[in-house]
């Protein structure tokens, strides 16, 4: 039980570091700072994802939603 605790606050805490960095990338105007943060979300979902924290597909399909929205920046 004390092991179950300590993953769900840890991955609440995993979760809400992605929803900031996702929101803070989708409120940048400029294309080259959103190419910087895209570059350090992208990754962090792929860690996130290896470590069972969130499924694959969700991270790549997070990536392609965040990836379509840098590339229509202009």
């Amino acid at each position: 039980m004390r092991t179950s605790v300590k993953s769900r606050v840890r991955n609440r805490m995993y979760k809400s570091r992605i929803k900031t960095l996702i929101k803070n990338l989708r409120g940048s105007t400029e294309r080259p700072i959103a190419e910087e943060l895209y570059k350090k979300v992208s990754s962090i979902l792929d860690r996130y994802a290896t470590k069972g924290v969130i499924h694959s597909n969700n991270a790549a399909n997070q990536k392609s939603k965040l990836a379509k929205f840098v590339h229509s920046l202009g």
